[in-house]
């Protein structure tokens, strides 16, 4: 796993401030210095840091972004960054500091003066998830980062409230190194052994093997990875933080390599399909996040791994199957794969465990992409109240999700000819339609959500807390939503 920044909080050292190497951030509030650290630095620069805050540029400046001071006069320090970032600032905001920090921070660390501010610890977060760099096959990995200290006023609150933070950072970094591999690291029986691993971290994980799934009746899942010579597989995370309360679940598409298949995909950009499995990396990173910090909830989370390849063995467009719930499906589309991997491990997770509620995530279809961009998944549902306290999390978590319509117009799209339903039925609400499918295998007593992920999962640019490749989208909001509405307080 990519190596997590270190950071330490400590009280400021002010007398000690001209000798400090690396980089310096300030947080500053205001167009003036106007607490010891910034009055403290104004003195050894001669002034230099007033001038920067009473500059125009500085003014323009959202909160959350900052200037740099290259080589200040006085300072042994490479650069003193200052952040503007007003004591009110939520969490996104301090995050987009600390992820301003992260960005920059090289293999001399940096000291952080973040003084009395009261989110200091988020700050820290964004520096965390920032400061990651995808380096396992790189012979010489360009980036290499130093300790932060966090120079605060209150430095053991401040460390405390970090620690769940940090739960949660190491959950987000999991995903995205499993998002990053390349499919010939990260094979079926890779990504089972990564999950399986997380035993040591409390977590009861169990593998299902094809044997086990054919007795099941797995046939939607099964057919997608006939044509692999990777075995398919079923793993089961569960956590027993709570009591005997029924759990909530996750449900996470896994498809290690998606070429379409029969109906293959164009060559271009067809090396991006490594992340078809960023739904069940989010999934273990969750859970990894819900173990480590001890989180007081019953959460079990399932993910279909397969790989979906063309060969003589492959599934053909126009095969019937037989799910696990025992509706037949027709493949149209061999390249619509990923709901009928969803389709038999949502019916087996409801089937085993009778979850207080569901959520599946995938990135499923390109559709998505069309209608919301890289700034949103696509939030589908058969319960209000679920829904809306997903966004509402989401929101807080600053990751992008909207709510998506659902219908019978749309479901009577999926009518077959020769079975219960086709697995496809054309471009026009594409993304919909594939939610219908699901909405088949979800029993109407089961509160549930699907979250299209395929716009968010990996980008092609960096973003305010990740650098260019996966995200690690949707693991903070799924673990506040567990927080507020599933963990016993």
């Amino acid at each position: 796993m990519a190596q997590s920044v270190m950071i330490a909080f400590q009280s400021p050292d002010l007398p000690n401030l001209t000798k400090v190497v690396g980089r310096i951030a300030l947080l500053c509030d205001g167009d003036a210095p106007n607490t010891p650290a910034a009055k403290a630095l104004n003195k050894a620069t001669r002034g230099a840091l007033a001038r920067a805050l009473a500059s125009e540029a500085f003014a323009q400046l959202k909160a959350g972004d900052g200037i740099d001071l290259a080589y200040p006069a006085g300072l042994d320090a490479d650069a003193l960054h200052v952040i503007r970032l007003p004591k009110k600032a939520g969490a996104i905001e301090s995050r987009r500091a600390g992820g301003a920090i992260g960005r920059a921070l090289g293999a001399k660390g940096a000291l952080v003066l973040a003084e009395s501010h009261p989110a200091a610890s988020e700050v820290a977060l964004g520096i965390a998830l920032r400061a990651y760099d995808f380096s396992a096959h790189k012979t010489s990995p360009a980036a290499q980062y130093g300790a932060v200290t966090m120079a605060v006023a209150n430095p053991e609150m401040q460390a405390k409230l970090a620690r769940a933070n940090a739960a949660l950072a190491e959950g987000v970094l999991f995903t995205r190194d499993l998002v990053n591999e390349p499919a010939n690291i990260l094979t079926t029986y890779d990504f089972a052994a990564r999950l399986a691993a997380m035993q040591e971290i409390g977590l009861d994980v169990e593998i299902l093997e094809e044997e086990q799934l054919e007795k099941l009746g797995m046939n939607a899942l099964l057919g997608v990875g006939q044509g692999s010579d990777s075995p398919s597989k079923v793993v089961v995370m569960q956590w027993r933080g709570g009591g005997d309360e029924a759990p909530f679940a996750l449900v996470g598409k896994g498809v290690v390599f998606d070429t379409g298949g029969i109906s293959i995909k164009p060559a271009g950009g067809m090396e991006d399909m490594t992340m078809d499995m960023g739904g069940a990396g989010v999934v273990a990173g969750v859970m990894r996040a819900l173990a480590l910090r001890k989180a007081k909830a019953n959460v079990v989370g399932l993910v279909g791994i397969v790989e979906n390849m063309p060969d003589g063995r492959a599934q053909r467009p126009g095969d019937v199957v037989r799910s696990m719930k025992g509706d037949t499906i027709e493949v149209i589309n061999t390249d619509a794969e990923g709901r009928l991997v969803l389709a038999d491990v949502l019916w087996y997770a409801q089937d085993r465990f009778k979850p207080s509620a569901l959520i599946n995530l995938a990135t499923l279809t390109g559709a998505i992409i069309v209608a919301l961009g890289h700034e949103n998944a696509g939030v589908f549902s058969n319960n209000d109240g679920l829904a809306n306290d997903f966004l509402k999390a989401a929101a807080a978590e600053g990751e992008g999700a909207w709510r998506m319509p659902m219908g019978q117009a749309y479901d009577d799209k999926l009518k077959s000819r020769v079975a219960d339903m086709v697995n496809s039925c054309g471009r026009d609400g594409g993304s919909i339609t594939a939610a219908q499918f699901l909405r088949r295998f979800v029993r109407d007593d089961v509160p549930w959500c699907h979250l299209d992920i395929a716009g968010v999962a990996s980008l092609k640019g960096d973003s305010p807390l990740a650098p260019k490749g996966a995200t690690g989208w949707g693991v903070a909001a799924l673990n506040r939503l567990i927080a507020d509405k599933f963990e016993a307080k």
